[in-house]
Order: structure tokens, then sequence, then C-alpha cells
């Protein structure tokens, strides 16, 4: 029996053989009759966008219509018909938006995040950019916490935390510089912390303090790499975690000196300390029992520096133990790089060959730098009036205005005498100094003859 569809098919190629002899059908009627696809890929031109951006805004307004009415399957049928025939306009992005948003509210977060990372792809520049990352970043930490919020209930989920990881990652590309960046990269390091990969946290951690510093995940990130090696090192016995927590602490104090965390990382620097002193004063008693000097007093150091004061009591003992038993074991042990050793009280150094003694006093100031004045150390300065000069005896002050002081009369030279004057008179004499004028004497009357 021969089948009907194979009846049926020569019928139709021969009716389209007559259609096309009698005119000249579009491409995109060709397209229908024989099954082929226009490839929306091409970017059209800027006139042939215009015109569908016409068409593609009144069928996005008509899908919004129904999306208000409550007509959800209708509305994404319209909005995905439009993001279909018109990619490249600006309605055909808002309508993958809107698509994208009713998959996130009814469909499964798989299917919500892939719709709006297709929207990402294809529409990069669109106003609506930001808030589809914002989308994302919200659907991860849903499925962080495991649960999904429906209007007021919560519906729990399962989801595997590989693929949680895989969310944050795509918005980290997406936006490496946004503002949900850090935040993603902080949540992929919890999510390790939770795990208790405590190699995988850290690096995550890591990766935001170098990333995104100057933000307040990168403080915290840098708070808690310590916290993590600290809480390692409470259960074991490697050092380097202690390394590790000490290194972390001190960078997150020295970064940010006013945090929030600067409390609890002093005392989580402490317990480091005390933990890490206690581990040297114990290798260094193992090492003392076995007679090698120099690691022992390597260790000690260790915990001198590091010890609370009963340690670094105990220390320090042990230590001028080891300097009176074998001074040059730790003579060798100083050597070390890096060693920085406190002196040893038990050492006689005075009876050594090259004790020269302490420096004369007097030698010891003149080794001395003059030392520059940095506040009132009793420096008296230059007196604005000058000071009283010594006078010979019986000198008087000078006057005001005066350089010199007058001179004694003992000392005053002679008065040379004063020659006559031509016709047997005197001279005048000129006035001495504080002395008055003669009073010449009044004219004689003379009374006329009568």
């Amino acid at each position: 029996m021969i089948p009907p569809h194979s009846i049926r098919m020569p019928a139709v190629l021969a009716c389209a053989a007559v259609f096309l002899s009698v005119t000249t059908p579009s491409f995109a009627l060709l397209d229908f009759i024989f099954g082929g696809k226009k490839d929306n890929k091409v970017v059209p031109q800027a006139s042939e966008r215009a015109q569908q951006e016409v068409a593609a805004s009144a069928m996005l307004a008509e899908a919004r219509m129904a999306h208000n009415a409550g007509r959800i399957g209708r509305a994404q049928g319209m909005y995905q018909s439009i993001v279909k025939q018109y990619p490249f306009t600006p309605s055909g992005a808002e309508a993958a938006y809107q698509n994208a948003l009713i998959i996130r509210h009814n469909g499964s977060m798989d299917d919500a995040f892939e719709a709006m990372q297709s929207f990402l792809n294809n529409h990069r520049d669109s106003p609506r950019f930001n808030e589809a990352v914002e989308q994302q970043f919200e659907i991860a930490e849903e499925a962080k916490g495991g649960k999904r919020q429906r209007g007021l209930l919560l519906i729990p989920m399962k989801v595997n935390s590989s693929e949680v990881i895989t969310f944050y990652e795509q918005i980290i590309k997406n936006a490496p510089y946004g503002k949900y960046a850090p935040l993603a990269q902080f949540s992929i390091a919890e999510i390790y912390q939770d795990q208790k990969e405590k190699q995988k946290a850290v690096a995550a951690y890591q990766r935001v303090v170098e990333n995104y510093p100057g933000t307040s995940q990168s403080s915290e990130a840098q708070f808690r790499i310590g916290s993590i090696s600290n809480i390692a090192a409470q259960r074991s016995e490697d050092a380097s975690n202690l390394l590790a927590a000490r290194d972390a602490l001190r960078t997150y104090i020295a970064s940010h000196p006013e945090g929030e965390r600067k409390q609890e990382t002093q005392q989580i620097l402490a317990q480091v300390n005390t933990a890490e002193a206690n581990q040297s004063l114990t290798v260094a008693k193992f090492y003392k029992r076995m007679g090698k000097t120099k690691a022992s007093a390597i260790y000690l150091n260790e915990a001198l520096k590091f010890g609370s004061p009963e340690v670094s009591a105990e220390a320090r003992t042990l230590l001028a133990e080891l300097a009176a038993a074998d001074p040059d074991g730790v003579a060798d042990a100083k050597k070390g790089p890096g060693q920085d050793y406190t002196a040893l009280t038990a050492q006689n150094l005075k009876a050594s060959d090259n004790y020269v003694g302490p420096l004369a006093p007097e030698l010891a100031r003149l080794s001395q730098k003059p030392k520059m004045r940095t506040g009132d150390d009793g420096f008296i300065p230059i007196p604005l009036q000058e000071p009283t000069l010594p006078l010979r005896p019986g000198a008087v002050a000078p006057g005001a205005g005066s350089l010199l002081p007058p001179v004694p009369e003992t000392e005053k030279p002679a008065l040379l005498p004063v020659p006559p004057a031509p016709g047997g008179g005197m001279l005048p004499v000129p006035p001495q100094p504080g002395s008055t004028l003669p009073v010449p004497p009044p004219p004689a009357v003379v009374k006329p003859t009568s």
C-alpha cells in the first residue's frame, strides 16, 4: 500500500511549479513554501531596524496588556514572538527581559538563570542589564539558602553546591567590576567554608581581598582567613596554620585599624601567639633532652618572642641554663638567619678575653652625637635689652642716647690761658656748660646842659 503523503507530495510540488511560472514570489514566501528559515542573526540596516521597532513596540504593548490582565501564558507567548522576530530592536530586548521574569517567578531556578543569561548575552547594551545581574544574584542566593520565596511562602529546595558556585562564577564573569561581584566571590568562599574545605575557602577569601580591596567584603574576608587558619591550628599540630593565622590577623589590623573586628582579631592573635609559644617551648625541651643546644635555643627564642609572661619566664630560665652549660652552642644558634635573641644574663661576659669594660664617663659623653632640642629644656633666649656694662670707679652711667659715659671732673684736661685782647682788654670767655651769660650794664645817661 502506498502511503497517502507520497501521493500528495507530487501534487504540492506541481502547484508550486505552476505558481512560480506565473509570478515571482518574495524570499519570505519561498521560505514558507520550502520550509526555509530566515537568518535572524544578520543585523538589519538602521532604516529597516526603525521599521521593525514600530511593529515590535505595538506587539510589546499588547503583550503588556495581557500580562497586566493576568493572562501570563498569552503574554509570554507574545514576548517570545517579539524576541524571535525582532531580536535587534529595543522592544525585542525588553520582551526578552519580561519573558525571563515570567520564568523567574513560575519556572525552575535553572531555567530562570539561563533565561536571564540569554538576555545578558544578547542585549548587553540594554538598560535592563544591571537588573538582570541582580536577578541572577537573587537566584543564586536562594539556591545557596536552599529555599525559594513565592509570595509569603518559603519553599524548600534541593540545589547542588557545585551548581550554586557555577551561578556565582557566572555572575562575576558577567560583571566583574559590578557591585555584585565581591558579594558573589564572598558567597563562594562561604560555601567552601561550610563544607569544611579549608584550602578552597582560604583561596576564595584571598581572591576577595586581592580583587576587591576597599570593600566591606574584603575586610571580612581578611578576618575569615585568620580565623579559619586559627581553627585549623587548634585541630592539628601544623605550625604553618599558626603562621598563616598570624599573618592574616596582622594584615587585618594594619589594613583596618578601626575595623569592626579589631577587638576580636586581637583576642585571636593573642591565642595564636600563646599556642605557638607553647609549641616552641615543648619542642625546645625535647631538643634540650636530646642534647641539641642549637635547636633548643632557636625554639626557646621563639617562645620568648610570642609567649605569655609565664611561658617567657620559663623559656628565659631554660635559655640561661643552656648558655651556662654550652655557651658555644648558643652562640652558633645566634648566627642563624632571622634570629633575635634576648641577652643572656647567666653568661659571664666580664670573664671573656674580649671584654674591655665600659667607656669612661667623659669618653662616653664625647662619643655621643649632639641631640636636637625638641622641647622646653631650660634653653634661655637672647635678652631683648643689653646688659649693664661695667664702669670705672666714680663714673656715672651714660645718659639716654649716649654711647660713652661722661668724663669725671678729676680727669678733665686743664683750661688753657686766654691770650690778651688787642688794646689791653681781655678776650671774651665762652660760657661754660650750665652757666648763664653776663648781663651788660645799662648805658650812662648824659644830662643836657642848660
